[in-house]
C-alpha cells in the first residue's frame, strides 16, 4: 500500500520499494531523493545549505503539491507507482516517467548501493545546454548521450539549462550516464545509495543560473592580472628559459600578465619542489618576473610513487588514493604512480604545507593543477578507494577537492586573489576560483570550433572562467601555413574568452637543438608569438594590446558574475531568450552583455554569416552601424575578427 503524505512542508511518497522525498531547497528549487534503503540520506556533496523559500505544501492522500515561488512540484499516484510533475508559472516543463515495475530503476550492486536510473518524458522543440565540456561540436545536448565521466579532455558536470526556463542538477558524484532522446530523459549513476536531483526556475537564463550559483557557490571577483594574456608551453626547461622569454616580451613592449612553469621541472613526482640544477634561484627569479609585471604560475600534479620522499609518510597515513584490489599503481608515467587524495583533510594540510615550503616560499602564489580528473588507466572506479569512499560512489568529485586544497591553503595565507588552472571540475569548483581548460587537444580547425562549445557549455554550468590552449596541445607544426593560419584564428578566439592563454607541444622546428641533453622532459618548438611567422607576429601582438585594453570591460563584467552568477561568455538566447533563433546559434556568442564575437574556425574562410539579435550594432572594425533582426554578411580577413557592440557601449572605444 503506498502512501502519500506532507509532513513540515515536504512530501513523502512510502510504498513496499521505495522511499521518495520532495521538499523545497530554497528559493524556486525543489530537491528531489528517492532510495530502496528505507532512509533518506542528508549526504549533499557539494551542495550548500538552502536559503529560505515561500513553501506551500496540499495533500489530500492522492496527490500532493509543493509550490515555491514560480517552481510546483506535483506528485500523484499511478499504477504501480508515482509520478512527479514539475511546472513553471503554470506550464508544464518536466514530468517523470515510469517503464515497467519501478524498481527496475534499481540495480543492486553491493551492500546499499545500487545503479540508478531517474527517467523523465521527453518535450518535444526543448533546447537544452551545458553537461560540461565535451569534445564534440553539437552546443545543443537535445539528441545526444553523454557518458558523466572526467578523463583528459572532458569534464562532466552534470547540470543543464533547458529552454522552457528551468536548471536541473544530478546530484550524483557517481560516474554514470544522461540521455536526451526523443523518446526519454535519463540520468543514471552507477552506485548510488539514493537517486538526488534537483530542479530550479527563473524568468530568464540569468535568473536560472543565479539560483544554481546559490546552490553551489559563486566565484570570486578575477584579479586585475588573470584577465590578461598568460603565456605557456611545453615546457620551459630551466630558469634562464623561463626568464629569456620574459625579458624578450618586456623588452618588446608586449605586456604578459602570467607566465607558466610546467610539469617535470620537479625532482621527482610527488616532490613538489624545483630542481635545484635546472632551477637554482627560485626566489630570485620570481622577483625579476613581478617586477616585470609578469605573474608566474607554477604547474602541479597531484601523482606520486614510491621514490618520492613524501610516499611513505602520506601512505602510512592513507592520504593516498588506494586500490580494493591489487598493487597500488594506477597511472603508469615514467613509472607506476599512484595519486593523493585530496577528498581526505590530512592530504590537503600535508600537500599545502610542502606547496608552501617549496613554491609559496619563493612568491609562486598560482598554480596549475593539471591530472585533475585524475587520469587514471584503467578506468575502473570500483578499484579505487578514497577517504569519502569506493570511487564507483564518488570519484567525479576529484576535482572539486584538488582545487579547494590550494583555495584553502592560499587563503590560510592571507591571499585573497586566489585562481587555479586546472583541467576538470565539478559543481561548486567555481567557488575555489577554478580556472578550467578542455585539456591535450589537437591543433585542428575541428578542436578550434569544439573549444567554442566548450567554453559555452561550460558557462551553462555555472564556470565562467574557462580557456583553452591556444593554438591546440599536440601536433601543432609551427613551420606549416596550416598551423599558422590556425593560431591567427584561435588567438582571436582566446581575445574573447574569459582567460586569454597561450599554450602546446609544438612540434619541434627543423633547426632545432637540445638546450639541456638527457632532461626527462624536453621542450617541444618553440611557442612565443615570434614563432608562428614575421606575418604573423604583428597579429598577434595587436591582439594582445587589445586584450590589455579590454581588461576594464573584462573585470567589470566578471565582478558581476561574482555577484550574479552571470558568465562572461555566454550563448547567445542568454542575453536574447525571447529571440528562438538564439537558441540554434552555436558559433557566435555574446562576450558580456555588450560585445557579440563570431569566430572563424574553418581552414582558408575570411567570409561568414552573422546573426544580429534585434537593436543596433557597430562592427569593430570600421565602426559602421547594422539594424539588428536578422543576418549580414561579413568578412575578415587574416589579420581581421568579426564583432559588434552594442549601439552606445562605451567599450567600442578601445577597439
Amino acid at each position: 500500500m503506498s502512501v502519500i503524505e506532507a509532513v513540515d512542508n515536504k512530501i513523502y511518497f512510502r510504498t513496499r520499494d521505495e522511499l521518495v522525498l520532495v521538499e523545497a531547497y530554497g528559493e524556486n528549487c525543489v530537491r528531489v531523493r528517492s532510495t530502496r534503503r528505507g532512509e533518506i540520506s542528508d549526504e549533499g556533496w557539494t551542495l550548500l545549505p538552502p536559503g529560505d523559500a515561500g513553501v506551500k505544501v496540499t495533500c489530500d492522500g492522492e496527490r500532493a503539491e509543493l509550490r515555491n515561488g514560480g517552481l510546483t512540484a506535483e506528485l500523484y499516484k499511478v499504477w504501480g507507482g508515482y509520478r512527479i510533475l514539475f511546472r513553471r508559472h503554470g506550464r508544464e516543463i518536466l514530468r517523470t516517467r515510469e517503464e515497467g515495475d519501478p524498481v527496475r530503476r534499481y540495480s543492486h550492486i553491493s551492500g546499499d548501493c545500487y545503479q540508478i536510473k531517474a527517467l523523465f518524458e521527453p518535450n518535444p522543440g526543448e533546447h537544452i545546454y551545458g553537461i560540461g565540456q565535451e569534445q564534440q561540436p553539437f552546443l545543443d545536448r537535445k539528441g545526444g548521450a553523454y557518458e558523466l565521466v572526467h578523463y583528459n579532455t572532458k569534464s562532466s558536470l552534470p547540470v543543464v539549462y533547458s529552454s522552457l526556463g528551468y536548471g536541473f542538477f544530478w546530484n550524483n558524484p557517481s560516474p554514470g550516464r544522461c540521455e536526451f532522446t526523443n523518446n526519454h530523459t535519463l540520468w543514471q549513476a552507477d552506485s548510488a545509495m539514493q537517486a538526488d536531483y534537483l530542479v530550479f526556475t527563473g524568468d530568464t537564463p540569468a535568473e536560472v543560473m543565479n539560483v544554481y550559483c546559490r546552490l553551489t557557490g559563486f566565484p570570486p571577483e578575477m584579479p586585475d592580472w588573470a584577465a590578461g594574456f598568460w603565456q605557456c608551453k611545453l615546457r620551459y626547461e630551466s630558469q634562464e628559459d623561463l626568464l629569456e622569454v620574459a625579458r624578450k616580451y618586456h623588452g618588446l613592449g608586449v605586456p604578459v600578465d602570467a607566465i607558466v612553469i610546467d610539469y617535470f621541472h620537479w625532482t621527482e613526482q610527488g616532490n613538489w619542489e624545483f630542481d635545484p640544477e635546472l632551477w637554482p634561484d627560485p626566489k630570485a627569479m620570481c622577483g625579476e618576473l613581478y617586477k616585470m609585471g609578469i605573474r608566474p604560475v607554477v604547474s602541479i600534479w597531484p601523482t606520486i610513487n614510491p621514490a618520492s620522499r613524501n610516499y611513505r609518510p602520506m601512505d602510512e597515513e592513507n592520504m593516498l588514493v588506494r586500490t580494493e584490489n591489487g598493487s597500488y599503481g594506477i597511472f603508469d608515467f615514467y613509472g607506476q604512480q599512484t595519486f593523493i587524495d585530496p577528498t581526505n583533510p590530512k592530504t590537503r594540510e600535508y600537500v599545502w604545507e610542502q606547496i608552501k615550503k617549496t613554491y609559496y616560499s619563493y612568491g609562486i602564489k598560482t598554480f596549475w593543477l593539471d591530472e585533475a580528473e585524475p587520469e587514471i588507466h584503467p578506468q575502473q572506479f570500483g578499484n579505487l578507494r578514497f577517504h569519502l569512499g569506493n570511487g564507483a560512489n564518488m570519484a567525479m568529485l576529484y576535482p572539486y577537492y584538488y582545487a579547494k586544497a590550494f583555495y584553502d591553503g592560499l587563503k590560510s595565507e592571507g591571499e585573497t586573489e586566489i585562481v587555479s588552472l586546472t583541467r576538470a571540475a565539478w559543481p561548486g569548483s567555481q567557488k575555489f576560483g577554478a580556472i578550467v581548460w578542455n585539456g591535450d587537444i589537437p591543433s585542428t580547425f575541428e578542436a578550434l570550433y569544439e573549444s567554442i562549445i566548450s567554453g559555452l557549455s561550460m558557462s551553462m554550468c555555472g564556470i565562467p572562467w574557462w580557456n583553452s590552449d591556444i593554438g591546440g596541445f599536440h601536433q601543432g607544426d609551427t613551420e606549416s601555413p596550416y598551423f599558422r593560419e590556425l593560431i591567427a584564428r584561435w588567438f582571436q578566439f582566446g581575445l574573447f574568452c574569459p582567460v586569454m592563454r597561450l599554450h602546446g607541444a609544438r612540434k619541434r622546428m627543423t633547426n632545432q637543438t637540445d638546450r639541456h641533453p638527457g632532461v626527462k622532459e624536453p621542450s617541444g618548438g618553440d611557442n612565443e608569438i615570434w614563432s608562428f611567422g614575421e606575418a604573423n607576429y604583428p597579429i598577434l601582438r595587436d591582439l594582445i594590446l587589445l586584450r590589455a585594453r579590454l581588461k576594464p570591460y573584462i573585470l567589470k563584467h566578471m565582478k558581476a558574475a561574482a555577484e550574479t552568477g552571470a558568465p562572461m561568455m555566454r550563448p547567445m538566447f542568454f542575453d536574447f531568450y525571447e529571440d528562438e533563433t538564439c537558441y540554434g546559434l552555436s558559433d557566435q556568442y555574446m562576450f558580456g552583455p555588450d560585445i557579440l564575437f563570431a569566430p572563424i574556425y574553418r581552414q582558408g574562410e575570411t567570409n561568414r554569416r552573422v546573426y544580429l539579435p534585434e537593436g543596433a550594432w557597430v562592427r569593430t572594425t570600421d565602426k559602421s552601424v547594422h539594424t539588428g533582426g536578422g543576418y549580414v554578411d561579413c568578412e575578415a580577413k587574416i589579420d581581421e575578427f568579426i564583432a559588434f557592440v552594442r549601439d552606445g557601449a562605451d567599450v567600442i572605444e578601445v577597439f
